[in-house]
């Protein structure tokens, strides 16, 4: 198992955290917990929040199910004035696939966040979430 390992570090326009968990379940909620803090920090409405924690949720979930064992999440946070980007990132083995953009963990990500993507390739997958605070969505 590898430790937990949390870095701040600040760049010329905006704070950037990254958090590195082991890619297993019961290190969901350390994201999960990091995401609302973030997005408290930036005076997010609370059920704006929520939202946030569920699609970090669901992207890590789906990034699970095609993780490397053993593998490490790492989640990279963005902090702007007005958004919070939330990218993760997992190894995955050759050929593996996350669910196509139609699919309802897509429909979920989408409809609780201003963005989503995600890229494969290399042997990594990632999810990239942005959500911008009420007043500039």
């Amino acid at each position: 198992m590898s430790p937990l390992v949390t870095q701040s570090e600040p760049t010329i326009d905006d704070d950037v955290v990254l958090l590195t968990v082991p890619a297993d379940g019961g290190y969901l909620s350390v994201l999960r917990t990091a995401t609302a803090g973030l997005a408290a920090r930036l005076h997010f409405a609370l059920d704006e929040i929520e939202d946030l924690r569920i699609a970090v949720d669901e992207a890590c979930a789906m990034l699970l199910a095609v993780a490397t064992r053993p593998a490490d999440l790492e989640c990279r946070f963005s902090v702007t004035d007005d958004a919070l980007t939330v990218e993760v990132t997992v190894a995955t083995a050759r050929g593996a696939k996350l669910p196509p953009e139609s699919s309802f963990a897509w429909k979920v990500l989408r409809a609780l966040t201003t963005s989503a993507s995600a890229t494969a390739s290399s042997g990594q997958a990632s999810i990239r979430l942005l959500t911008r605070r009420s007043g500039g969505r």
